[in-house]
């Protein structure tokens, strides 16, 4: 029986490959990796006027793309972190960096009904 060998998953083009269709200018997307005690930091930037489309209604596509590159982590063994960068030159990230394992949603529970306002 041959011997598997873990490697590494090529975090940048995973990025690239999900953010990329969701640009209006996929050359403006600019990705890379850096691996820092055991643990690797994804920083991505692309223009800012794509950045509702990569983020999505309250922030489903990106919590997508982050859950995608968790399950990749986690069964390479690695704790990724994902941190998303102003398309313009910029040393301030849009959000937090946060460690993307054992992250929850905090939206509205599915119990709660949605608030829709009355017509007077």
């Amino acid at each position: 029986m041959p011997r598997q060998t873990k490697t590494s998953p090529d975090y940048v083009g995973l990025v690239e490959f999900l953010i990329e269709p969701l640009l209006d200018n996929p050359e403006s997307l600019y990705a890379n990796s850096e691996v820092v005690r055991e643990k690797i930091w994804l920083r991505v930037a692309f223009d800012s006027e794509s950045r509702g489309k990569v983020f999505g209604r309250g922030g489903r596509n990106i919590q997508a793309i982050r859950t995608v590159i968790d399950t990749a982590a986690a069964l390479a063994g690695h704790s990724v972190y994902l941190d998303i960068y102003d398309g313009e030159k910029s040393d301030r990230p849009t959000r937090q960096a946060s460690n993307n394992s054992g992250r929850k949603n905090k939206s509205r529970s599915s119990k709660e009904k949605p608030r829709i306002a009355k017509k007077e």
